[in-house]
């Protein structure tokens, strides 16, 4: 086993990955960008490491600086979380060749063939896995999606090479929105993924989405741990997942699983992954979906997911545990048949969204209260705590709780009563929406698809949750002006040392410094051209506005100087928590002044085109 394990993640996979290494006697090492120097993976980890400012192009996402810290920490081994490199051949191929210091995954081989959605569907097709109908090699132009669409029908699915979680997936209606569509689909895959290569799929209407854990050794052995279902989704990313399936027939299961596993088998594919299908819904189905169901391999996703908990619930296998063992040489100690399913499992993600505003992420707060669920059957996998500060440069979630019970309604009803405990003040979450879910009819009878909160939901009751449920407006305490905390933070060679210091009737230092040491300051953040944004950016005139909804980082600016405009005209595309979102004019006019260029980080309300 190892001595030492670097984790180039954050937040809650990171601590989840520090627990699995603590239990195997491994010591750990975080890093983290300036943006999350008082991360709770910062807190957690045995020492960490600062690898550069808040933009992840800069710190998670920089190979060199990671492994450079992995050097500096003399750590063995490198686990990826998910997200951030974790489906990075590249990274993963550079670990490969650092002497002395392994990759806990798929071998980057493995990962290109498979993270690469063409060659898989060539290599799942091989093996006699089923695939949606859809191109082999990247597509070149929007005509070709027109032709595709012809020839298969529309909707059509243009999807980014290496995209997944919905990110880099566009949905073609009509011939009229293939250039549009086209475009913004190879954007989207060059800022997630450093790809722009699309190919195209016939787009189910109204599927199941279905996926299967694996795990796989050096020494040939594939096991698959169950499926989960993740269709209760919003534009295309996941928001509840469970385990088993609520619609699959016991022969429709085994299907689907025994695919899984010679679809990874034929890529000599090793450790922890997932296999995702999309199985076709039945008109007006009554009962679970039988073995003659279709179901289609969507994607192979290289890495351990945030929904892995679901089946370790229902499991009892540590997939962690078991993604570091594999990667030290060690065996499965388990075969096929010693996998049991035992009850149901159901993990809500804990966003810092605001489901009643169309899942509109929370822009900044203060946890004030933070009190998560406890008792039989509950797990709360989360890396914040009570007085955090929301970190909005990544993504939106908090935590993740995951409920067990004998059987789906057990644990239906323990879920309403977790909950219904998880208190959290100053940050608006989805717990409301999600305590909506345990008594809405569709979920509850397990017949929704991945269609049903886009399409179908009532949309004014997750206004009415929210309402009913959610936190009341923060208010500033009166004993909180008479205590300052001054947190000092020193880097010795790039390597992190803390002190905390608490001082009564004293004034808050403007930027958090203080004698004794050299704190860091708040991070800036700064544009492509290494000028500052934000407000710091000179915005001279008086015309109107259009103003930054959220924080950002601008992907394209659709506008220039002296172009008309109209009301409801996209001026420029933000992308925000993994969304890419449209900012339109609310009124027509000359555009004056843009002050913001394509790469820019960006706050709430701040201007990004000025119009006379």
């Amino acid at each position: 086993m190892f001595r030492k394990v670097l984790v180039a993640n954050r937040g809650e996979i990171a601590v989840r990955v520090m627990r699995a290494c603590e239990e195997l006697g491994v010591e750990t090492v975080a890093v983290y960008s300036e943006a999350d120097k008082n991360g709770g993976h910062v807190r957690y980890a045995d020492e960490a490491y600062n690898v550069g400012p808040a933009r992840a192009a800069d710190s998670y996402l920089d190979h060199e600086a990671v492994i450079e810290a992995a050097h500096k920490a003399d750590a063995d081994a490198i686990h990826p979380g998910y997200g951030f490199l974790a489906e990075n051949a590249e990274f993963a191929a550079k670990v490969q060749d650092e002497e002395g210091i392994t990759w806990v995954g798929p071998s980057s081989d493995a990962m290109e063939s498979l993270g690469e959605k063409t060659k898989a569907r060539t290599i799942m097709s091989d093996a006699d896995v089923p695939i949606v109908p859809g191109t082999t090699d990247p597509v070149e132009s929007a005509e070709e999606v027109e032709e595709f669409g012809e020839e298969h029908g529309f909707p059509v699915a243009i999807k980014a090479e290496g995209g997944g979680g919905g990110r880099g997936m566009k949905v073609v209606e009509s011939a009229d929105e293939a250039a549009d569509q086209f475009e913004s689909a190879k954007r989207e895959g060059e800022a997630y993924f450093d790809n722009d290569s699309v190919y195209l799929e016939r787009y189910l209407e109204n599927p199941r989405h279905i996926e299967v854990q694996i795990v796989a050794d050096h020494h040939g052995n594939v096991r698959h741990l169950g499926e989960r279902d993740c269709s209760l989704q919003r534009r295309h990313q996941k928001v509840v997942e469970e385990g088993p399936s609520p619609a699959l027939s016991d022969e429709l299961r085994e299907q689907i699983g025994e695919a899984a596993r010679r679809g990874v088998a034929a890529a000599d594919y090793t450790n922890a992954g997932t296999v995702e299908f999309l199985v076709e819904e039945e008109p007006g189905r009554d009962g679970l979906l039988g073995p003659d169901a279709n179901f289609y391999f969507l994607e192979v996703n290289t890495r351990i997911q945030v929904e892995h908990c679901v089946t370790e619930e229902i499991t009892g296998i540590d997939i962690l545990k078991w993604q570091l063992r594999i990667a030290a040489g060690e065996e499965l100690s388990f075969g096929q048949d010693d996998v049991e399913i035992d009850g149901h499992a159901i993990e809500f993600r804990i966003n810092a969204e605001n489901a009643a505003n169309d899942f509109q992420p929370a822009s900044g707060g203060t946890l004030t209260t933070y009190d998560p669920p406890g008792g039989v059957g509950v797990r709360v996998d989360d890396a914040m705590r009570q007085g955090d500060e929301l970190v909005t440069d990544y993504d939106s979630m908090i935590a993740k709780l995951i409920v067990w019970g004998a059987d789906r309604e057990e644990c239906l009803a323990r879920s309403q009563r977790a909950l219904a405990e998880y208190d959290i003040e100053g940050v608006t979450t989805i717990v409301p929406f999600h305590r909506l879910m345990c008594t809405d009819e569709r979920f509850v009878e397990g017949t929704h698809t991945t269609k049903y909160l886009d399409e179908e939901a009532d949309r004014s009751r997750f206004e009415d949750a929210q309402e009913r449920w959610g936190p009341d407006e923060p208010s500033a305490s009166a004993d909180d002006v008479d205590v300052v905390e001054r947190e000092f933070t020193v880097e010795v060679n790039g390597k992190r040392f803390e002190v905390d210091l608490e001082e009564r009737g004293a004034a808050p230092l403007a930027n958090g410094g203080g004698s004794g040491g050299q704190a860091q300051r708040p991070p800036q953040q700064t544009g492509s051209d290494g000028a500052s944004s934000g407000d710091d950016t000179a915005v001279a005139g008086d015309g109107e506005s259009v103003t930054a909804e959220m924080q950002g980082t601008v992907l394209s600016v659709e506008v220039g100087d002296g172009d008309e405009v109209t009301a409801g005209d996209v001026v420029v595309v933000l992308e925000a928590m993994k969304m890419e979102n449209d900012i339109v004019a609310s009124i027509g006019g000359t555009v004056s002044q843009v002050p913001i260029s394509e790469g820019d980080s960006v706050d709430m309300g701040d201007t990004l085109v000025v119009l006379e």
